[in-house]
């Protein structure tokens, strides 16, 4: 049974920074594509990251720039660097695995960022 355990939410000043992290278990995580989503105050849950077994990254254009996702694949981690936070980035961040058939999901993980 797979497993996602996010951690590394917060609150934040606009400007700051916040580094999310995301452990995975019962899968194999090497081979997969895994992502970043996030839901915020009335909103739909939208891609903000991806990133390929093969490390090919692609981003949501509101966080180009500004965030990085990157994988660890001997630890099965997967993380999110946000930078330069902005208030309308405030959600619950949701870590996910990307498989050919289905998607896993993390509990969540709240930012919130302040103005």
């Amino acid at each position: 049974q797979v497993q996602l355990v996010e951690s590394g939410g917060g609150l934040v000043q606009a400007g700051g920074s916040l580094t999310l992290s995301c452990v995975v278990s019962g899968t194999i995580f090497s081979a997969n594509t895994m992502a970043w989503y996030r839901q915020g105050p009335g909103k739909q849950r939208e891609l903000v990251a991806r990133i390929s077994s093969g490390g090919e990254t692609s981003y949501a254009q509101s966080v180009k720039g500004r965030f990085t996702i990157s994988r660890d694949n001997a630890k099965n981690m997967v993380f999110l660097q946000m930078n330069s936070l902005k208030p309308e980035d405030t959600a619950v961040y949701y870590c996910a695995e990307v498989g050919p058939f289905y998607t896993s999901w993390g509990q969540g993980t709240q930012v919130t960022v302040s103005s």
